[in-house]
């Protein structure tokens, strides 16, 4: 999503008749060529040309809004960067209850190729999935406060979850060690519950997903820790947003990377980066298929169909999209530090929408 906040630098450099360029951002205004005079070598010459795209005066202020914003909430806030806490064992599950079958596997399972679409019964069962989650992650909510650690809130909602008969997703797949997923102030996704303490101004991304009666219901949501910095309550709100703008397009026949296109154009009104890396997916009777669901903007092929069952989940940043993966293989941050948001609901396409799934 560059192109919304800063404009293309392009340098061609020849040098005893090489020519070589790169490309690199710029705040430049306007195509304006700047050459660099000849070295008095008659064998040494030297020619800069620098082209710089012209930016919309609605881009550079938002580049300016958001470079002042990202200074804003690191000076008022002054966290430390994210450290790994203490992990403690998985917690147990019943053993009457029924498990996925990657439960015994630490082999990450393959995305399957089949797209999730449900008869009147499969849909019954997934809409009692999808709320079972909805009320776990509201639940998970009103445990975040300081002093709290992600472990207290990984055991509260794995207890919720077996107390409903069902199964925490998250736990054992891929060797994830933990019933849900907890994701702190720049930790994109996949935070890995642990001994660390909520602090005041923190924010965190609890990602819930259910197995019951042999569906998944998948939800996300961004809760405050106490007070929070103006800038990152922005970002949490526009990424909420993006959430609805996004299911707002849905419904049989539409096309998949509408998503995509009508998310981006919100987050670049505010300036937020779209986390690429990341994407929705099929979900039903199996946790990850087809379609895949791009958040940012995608020639994506591929229509929704009546019954189909998927998730949408963009993840907006206050400066870089790029990431960094903890050793654990899960826990993702932004590469810059700045934070991120998360939401996610699972929806039915219609005939004539999207029914969001994840909610009661």
């Amino acid at each position: 999503m560059a192109h919304a906040t800063s404009s293309i630098l392009h340098i061609s450099s020849s040098i005893n008749g090489e020519t070589k360029s790169l490309s690199s951002s710029s705040q430049l205004r306007g195509n304006y060529p700047f050459h660099l005079p000849s070295s008095n070598n008659a064998n040494f010459t030297k020619k800069l040309v620098i082209y710089a795209k012209r930016l919309s005066g609605l881009e550079e202020a938002l580049r300016i809004r958001r470079e002042r914003e990202l200074r804003g909430s690191t000076t008022a806030t002054r966290r430390p960067p994210l450290r790994r806490g203490r992990v403690s064992q998985r917690l147990p599950v019943p053993e009457d209850i029924p498990k996925p079958p990657y439960v015994g596997s630490r082999e990450l399972p393959e995305i399957s190729s089949e797209h999730q679409i449900h008869d009147a019964e499969g849909i019954a069962r997934m809409r009692a999935a999808c709320e079972l989650a909805a009320r776990v992650v509201d639940y998970a909510g009103t445990l975040v406060r300081p002093s709290v650690t992600t472990n207290e809130i990984d055991k509260a909602v794995h207890q919720m979850i077996i107390d409903a008969g069902a199964y925490p997703s998250p736990l054992g797949y891929g060797g994830f060690p933990k019933s849900v997923c907890t994701s702190v102030n720049e930790c994109m996704c996949h935070g890995i519950p642990d001994s660390r303490q909520l602090q005041d101004g923190d924010i965190i991304n609890i990602d819930v997903t259910v197995y019951l009666n042999g569906y998944h219901g998948d939800t996300s949501k961004t809760f405050f820790c106490g007070d929070v910095n103006e800038s990152i309550k922005r970002l949490v709100k526009v990424t909420e947003e993006c959430l609805h703008y996004g299911i707002a397009v849905c419904r049989d026949g539409a096309l998949y990377r509408k998503i995509g296109k009508r998310i981006s154009e919100h987050a670049e009104k505010f300036g937020y980066g779209v986390v690429d890396r990341f994407v929705g997916h099929g979900i039903g009777t199996v946790f990850h298929s087809e379609p895949l669901i791009f958040h940012h903007r995608n020639d994506k092929s591929g229509s929704m169909v009546e019954g189909q069952t998927f998730t949408i989940e963009p993840i907006l940043t206050l400066g870089s999209t790029e990431c960094v993966t903890w050793e654990d293989n899960w826990t993702t941050l932004t590469a810059d530090g700045s934070p991120a948001a998360q939401f996610e609901h699972t929806i039915l396409i219609t005939k004539t929408g999207a029914e969001i799934l994840t909610t009661y």
